[in-house]
């Protein structure tokens, strides 16, 4: 009977390293990993979890019959990955000089879902069918007249900032100033871009010949729509963090996000009013919610200043 020597922790019998198993990382659904910076590559979201996703559902896609669905969405969500990668650089979900306040951020979320909810409260209460009927109007002229607005706010909010830094201040904002005018730069150029592309889009189906190869219609189709739908993706990915960052001005001062943002509340208000009249009811409840929201933002805005004088020590000519 023979004796074996005890082996040493970490060997395996063969003499060799004992492998390692490496634990399995937790599954994150798609629908978090679609918040991220990054989008996962298309590969992934077909793939799945395997244990979840059947191959015969994967064969389904891809059936001749239905290429026509198939191709588009495919085809779009390569186009909004590409956009918003781009987007995130250009704005990043953190800019340079953001101070994170989760009170602050708790605060303007409830804010903003209790004007949400007032608004069609109203418009459920008072409101008839032609009010129903302006409401996607007014909101698409919101859209559309929202980041020049915006950009005009900021450009007075800065000019005003610049006349009331230190000399030696104005030095130092100056060379926080061009990133924040070069992702405006970048916002607006893809504004313009959107009707030349669109021009040039339709004029370049238009140049196809009746009785095309449908390979071939495709590929001219995919070509020509390509650069519009990309721009149009960036635009709404760039959007909110625009518009919320105050084209990335944080760097040049913490507190003018939310100057700017108050600013543009009050432009837009008296905007809408000046186009769609008082929301509907009473004259008093009317003036009441049309007032409400401006002043909302305001105070949240001073607040959160209030907040990054006292816990950050900014100031405003500092």
């Amino acid at each position: 009977m023979s004796i074996h020597a005890p082996r040493p922790p970490g060997r395996s019998p063969y003499g060799g390293p004992r492998p390692v198993n490496d634990p399995p990382r937790p599954y994150t659904p798609l629908w978090r990993r679609l918040r991220e910076d990054e989008w996962p590559p298309l590969g992934e979201v077909l793939r799945g979890r395997r244990e979840q996703v059947s191959p015969w559902v994967v064969l389904a896609l891809f059936l001749p019959c239905l290429w026509w669905l198939t191709v588009p969405l495919l085809v779009g969500y390569q186009l909004a990955r590409v956009a918003r990668r781009w987007a995130r650089r250009v704005f990043p979900a953190r800019p340079a000089g953001r101070v994170e306040d989760p009170q602050v951020l708790r605060v303007q979320r409830v804010r903003a879902w209790l004007a949400l909810a007032m608004s069609g409260l109203l418009l459920a209460v008072f409101g008839g069918w032609d009010d129903l009927a302006e409401a996607p109007g007014e909101f698409l002229q919101r859209a559309l007249f929202a980041p020049w607005l915006a950009l005009l706010s900021a450009v007075v909010v800065v000019a005003l900032l610049f006349c009331t830094a230190r000399p030696g201040t104005r030095r130092a904002m100056r060379a926080h100033l061009w990133p924040a005018g070069r992702s405006a730069l970048c916002y607006f150029g893809a504004w313009t871009l959107v009707p030349l592309l669109f021009v040039a889009a339709a004029d370049g189906m238009n140049l196809l010949p009746s009785g095309t190869h449908v390979f071939v219609w495709a590929s001219v189709m995919f070509v020509c729509w390509a650069p519009f739908w990309s721009v149009i993706f960036f635009l709404c990915f760039a959007s909110g963090p625009a518009l919320r960052y105050a084209f990335n001005l944080s760097a040049l001062h913490a507190a003018l996000p939310a100057v700017v943002t108050s600013v543009l509340v009050w432009v837009l208000a008296f905007l809408s009013l000046s186009t769609g009249g008082l929301p509907p009811g009473p004259v008093p409840l009317a003036i009441g919610a049309f007032l409400a929201g401006p002043v909302s933002v305001t105070a949240v805005a001073c607040w959160e200043i209030h907040r990054l004088r006292l816990r950050h020590g900014v100031r405003w000519r500092g």
